[in-house]
């Protein structure tokens, strides 16, 4: 089994805990509300939301994909931090075992933040993930960021 990890960074005018809050701890509902036709839905399979949570996320019209089956592996509410696994569903293309996702939220001097966020591509194998691949995942990831910012913008109580 191979590992090919990339990082992003993503700076944000909205301070470090909201962004927490709003990209973590409200992320199964506020990414369907805002982004339908990524997410449909999230269902919790087993646990609270806390680690070892499995839940199943349902991709909207828009996506290539149907589901897949994320797995809470850490979560620190203090430290801005959250891991988690996609272990199963097409998005794995039946050529990658399991991709990690590694977030930290940053407060800035500014106020704002920024995200930073490593992702590890486990594949099967010898297998290789193509730059196109990795930099759609990118563009997927600073997609939804931006949506959330520009939600937490315009509802400052949310």
């Amino acid at each position: 089994m191979g590992a090919i990890t990339y990082d992003i960074e993503i700076p944000s005018s909205i301070p470090a805990a909201k962004m927490f809050k709003a990209m973590v701890l409200d992320a199964d509902t506020l990414i369907p509300k805002i982004m339908p036709q990524a997410i449909k839905k999230v269902e919790i399979l087993e646990g609270d939301g806390g680690v070892g949570t499995v839940k199943v996320i349902h991709f909207g019209e828009g996506s290539q994909y149907k589901s897949v089956k994320h797995r809470v592996d850490a979560i620190d509410k203090e430290n801005l931090t959250h891991t988690y696994s996609i272990v199963e569903g097409d998005a794995l293309s039946g050529v990658i075992e399991s991709i990690t996702y590694h977030i930290k939220i940053v407060p800035t001097e500014d106020g704002g933040s920024i995200c930073k966020n490593r992702s590890i591509y486990n594949t099967k194998g010898d297998v290789e993930i193509t730059e196109d691949k990795i930099k759609e995942g990118k563009e997927k990831a600073m997609a939804m960021f931006k949506a959330i910012e520009t939600y937490l913008h315009a509802n400052p109580d949310a």
